[in-house]
């Protein structure tokens, strides 16, 4: 039996976007403990030259949201990226997590071989078959922001470990 797309993507993105929301929590309550501004995490970097905490929470959404949209041959919905307190970024998570569940498996149907299009700031935009582009781009990078900002919590104190990483 084969894995499908839809199999690959969704409960993926549901499950680790569920994870996120129970690390917000517990950053939300170690902030609360010690008597400080949770809105203080939203602007974490472990460089000077990397998006904050916030921005990563924004790029994972919007991997996934993209990822099923193009799998499922609609077009990627725009949403701003203005979230700047946790109850928004939660409120963030938990859309994403109803847009990406609001796809039946149906529509992911011959996605594995269908030419995704991910535009560029350059311009010309990276050509994949959606197989490719869910193995090699869409999970490297959602797990690659959900991981940053996971180490950004970490880094600041949050009592988190791999048990609320994997779910």
């Amino acid at each position: 039996m084969s894995l499908s797309m839809h199999a690959a993507s969704v409960p993926v993105f549901v499950r680790m976007l569920g994870n996120l929301l129970a690390w917000l929590d517990k950053a939300e309550a170690h902030a609360r403990a010690r008597q400080f501004d949770a809105q203080n995490y939203l602007g974490l970097r472990l460089a000077p030259d990397m998006l904050p905490f916030a921005r990563q929470i924004q790029i994972a959404s919007d991997g996934a949201k993209g990822c099923v949209a193009r799998l499922a041959g609609v077009e990627v919905p725009k949403w701003g990226d203005e979230e700047a307190t946790l109850d928004e970024l939660r409120a963030r998570v938990r859309r994403t997590i109803d847009y990406v569940q609001s796809f039946e498996p149906a529509r992911f149907e011959g996605s594995e071989t269908r030419e995704i299009a991910v535009p560029t700031r350059a311009g010309e935009p990276l050509r994949f078959s959606g197989e490719d582009y869910l193995r090699f781009f869409v999970l490297p990078n959602f797990y690659f922001h959900l991981t940053t900002a996971y180490a950004l919590l970490r880094h600041a104190g949050v009592e988190l470990g791999k048990r609320d990483f994997l779910g």
